[in-house]
């Protein structure tokens, strides 16, 4: 009697709806745990926006009204404003880290880690196809929770401008980030170098450490690059006037009696200093008003997406190394484990 092994018909390829419901599925904690983060965070700014923000402009009121004098006024309100805001404005700017360290950890570390990744491949999911689709659902919730967010923070930071009287002003670079389209670019900078991480060391805790850090290096990187994606203004004032303008400053210094514009002099006592500015006839102060903010907002996105896009295409050139000829055999061998044998 002689055996045979007849291979049956290659499995059907998964189709891209078929994946994004088993990645749902298989990343449902994450997805419950993202969603609650962003509805606890919503509620903050909302309340940011309205009862705590009213409440402080008014404490403020009360202060400045007093005109010097020992006077009652709701101390608690501001400090509760401040702190509120301070935490709601951290957390936004630690969603791209959090992202990261997810992304490193479950969606492409740990499943190479434990062999699922190649289960998927050899059941119809070709590699390309299980890492775009994985890369897509989570985007997908990243870009609509993030948008909520620093859309929100926006608008809390509006009703305490001008209002408050120790409100962060719209250049704190905290601030800056979490209340525009560049914290959306940011996470979704931060996803993208978390999978490249996981696809890279194919272990969860490194995978973890190393996307993370990697998305505070774009973070790094935009922070540089800020100050100089738009063309900045430059005022001029005499050296009574001090530094004229305000908002994000690029560069500040002296003007001597050539014109010349030269660094702040650096002195360590009053009668060296009045030595050193003795020669100097100004100030010029090259600085972003608040007019910028968008424009920065725009272009330092750009930026980041563009970093975010070099990031997937990392992606893909890694998984192609990973998957070579070990992956086709693997995908040959499973889709004829159920051959028949006959006699």
């Amino acid at each position: 009697m002689t055996a045979t092994l007849t291979g049956t018909a290659p499995a059907p390829a998964a189709t891209s709806p078929r994946l994004s419901r088993w990645v749902l599925r298989l990343h449902r904690p994450a997805l419950y745990g993202w969603a609650g983060l962003v509805l606890v965070l919503a509620a903050l700014l909302l309340a940011l926006r309205g009862p705590l923000a009213d409440a402080a402009a008014e404490a403020w009121r009360q202060y400045n009204a007093c005109a010097g004098e020992r006077c009652h006024y709701d101390q608690a309100a501001i400090l509760r404003y401040k702190d509120y805001y301070s935490y709601a404005t951290l957390a936004l700017n630690a969603l791209p880290l959090l992202v990261a360290a997810w992304a490193g950890a479950a969606l492409t570390g740990r499943e190479l880690e434990s062999g699922t990744a190649l289960l998927s491949w050899t059941q119809g999911a070709s590699p390309a196809r299980w890492l775009a689709v994985r890369l897509a659902v989570p985007a997908l919730a990243v870009t609509a929770g993030t948008t909520l967010l620093f859309s929100l923070h926006h608008l809390a930071w509006n009703a305490g401008h001008g209002r408050i009287d120790t409100a962060k002003p719209w250049s704190d670079r905290w601030t800056f980030h979490a209340g525009g389209p560049s914290i959306v670019a940011l996470t979704l900078a931060g996803l993208a170098a978390g999978a490249l991480a996981g696809l890279l060391l194919r272990r969860t805790l490194p995978a973890l450490l190393v996307g993370t850090v990697v998305a505070a290096g774009v973070r790094g990187l935009a922070e540089i690059a800020l100050p100089h994606l738009w063309p900045a203004v430059t005022r001029v004032s005499t050296m009574d006037q001090g530094f004229a303008g305000s908002g994000l400053t690029v560069d500040q210094g002296m003007i001597t009696r050539t014109g010349a514009h030269v660094p702040v002099p650096q002195c360590g006592s009053v009668e060296a200093c009045r030595n050193a500015y003795a020669g100097f006839t100004g100030h010029w102060n090259t600085y972003h008003p608040f007019s910028h903010y968008w424009p920065l907002q725009l272009t330092t996105g750009a930026l980041v997406l563009a970093m975010a896009g070099l990031l997937v295409l990392g992606c893909f050139l890694a998984l192609r190394r990973l998957t070579g000829p070990a992956t086709a055999q693997a995908t040959t061998a499973g889709r004829t484990a159920t051959g028949g044998v006959t006699a």
